[in-house]
């Protein structure tokens, strides 16, 4: 859903973890497809994903916590709208140089 909504270019880094979902070969092959690089956390080092787990505290905090959503319809909807509208295009991300992503795609992956 991220490659068709963004659209990134060749370059892009997409990191995980183990889990059997990444790993599959139908899943490798269609970020391949995208010139994507795929990246891994090492065996038994939950530190290399930091990135990621700093992101889902900042969604639990800032929408899921804050909704009490009716029902999975409701809750895929709201998020969604938080991703994109404000995670994306006003919330400011310090490893971007203090710009939302969206900016920091616009500037060509540069921080002004």
């Amino acid at each position: 859903m991220a490659l068709a909504e963004r659209q990134p270019g060749p370059g892009l880094v997409h990191h995980s973890d183990r889990g059997v979902p990444y790993a599959s070969q139908e899943y490798t092959e269609l970020l391949q497809q995208h010139q994507a690089t795929i990246s891994m956390s090492r065996k038994g080092n939950p530190y290399d994903n930091g990135a990621c787990e700093s992101f889902m505290k900042t969604l639990k905090c800032e929408e899921v916590y804050r909704n009490e959503y009716r029902d999975f319809n409701e809750a895929h909807a709201s998020i969604g709208e938080f991703l994109e509208r404000v995670y994306n295009q006003k919330r400011l991300h310090s490893a971007l140089g203090y710009l939302p992503p969206e900016e920091f795609e616009q500037n060509g992956g540069a921080s002004q």
